[in-house]
């Protein structure tokens, strides 16, 4: 297996405040060098066809929400990473830096940023879309509908996807597209000697435009070899019986 590098911090590990000049150099190191022609962003075959288009639109507002938001928003964002688009994380709480790398997320290719906090949050966020393809955000405190429009009207203006993971009830405006997640099923407790291994996650796909049917699937996140994929029906159907006695909270 080859090493995986370690992802930027544009805060160091002091925890100062975020120097927004710091943060404006480190962006215009990973800009991309010429816009890209395509419309759209990867996202893994599973998710293909749940997705209008085929892809994340640039310029567009994604919300994933339920149990496995984080885990879903990290999987979205991961064949942009792998094919060369630069993603930056805001404020993702508990965020599993080997299970980003399952998801598909390459994280040389990866900025990581500590909540910076409501008063630097929508500067930081502003920035990022001006840089990056990709940017997740988890915010920890109420986004006003005037910032909430501002970075919307930023990505359009930038061709980035912002991806929303979670905290649905701090953040307001209508996504473009919805993903949400159901209660997960999980894998590996018995054969697995006490390490879940595989996760099934039934999601459903709705949104504003051309998404006006909802789209559902039950999908591994991450299956037991490590892969973003489709559940087969019998396997969705099966409930797992290594775990009938053990309840698990979602933590996404």
């Amino acid at each position: 297996m080859s090493a995986v590098r370690p992802p930027i911090h544009p805060r160091s590990a002091d925890r100062r405040p975020i120097d927004r000049d710091e943060l404006r150099r480190l962006a215009e190191q990973v800009r991309p060098l010429a816009a890209s022609g395509e419309r759209t962003l990867p996202v893994p075959e599973a998710f293909a066809d749940l997705i209008p288009q085929g892809g994340l639109v640039r310029g567009s507002l994604v919300a994933s929400t339920g149990g496995a938001a984080t885990s879903v928003a990290l999987a979205l964002a991961g064949p942009a990473t792998a094919a060369g688009s630069w993603c930056a994380a805001v404020g993702i709480a508990h965020l599993g830096l080997l299970a980003a790398v399952e998801l598909g997320v390459a994280l040389e290719r990866t900025l990581l940023v500590a909540d910076p906090g409501p008063h630097e949050w929508a500067g930081t966020v502003a920035a990022l879309l001006d840089a990056v393809e990709v940017v997740l955000v988890q915010p920890t405190h109420p986004i006003s509908p005037s910032v909430q429009r501002r970075l919307a009207a930023r990505a359009r203006e930038r061709g980035s996807v912002l991806i929303h993971a979670g905290g649905g009830d701090r953040w307001a405006s209508a996504p473009d597209l919805v993903v949400s997640s159901g209660p997960s099923s999980w894998e590996g407790i018995g054969v697995g000697h006490g390490r879940l291994r595989a996760r099934q996650v039934p999601v459903e796909v709705s949104g504003r435009r051309r998404a006006v049917r909802s789209r559902r699937a039950v999908l591994w996140l991450p299956g037991p070899s490590g892969e973003v994929a489709r559940v087969e029906r019998a396997e969705a159907g099966v409930a797992d019986r290594e775990a009938e006695a053990t309840v698990l909270r979602e933590v996404g």
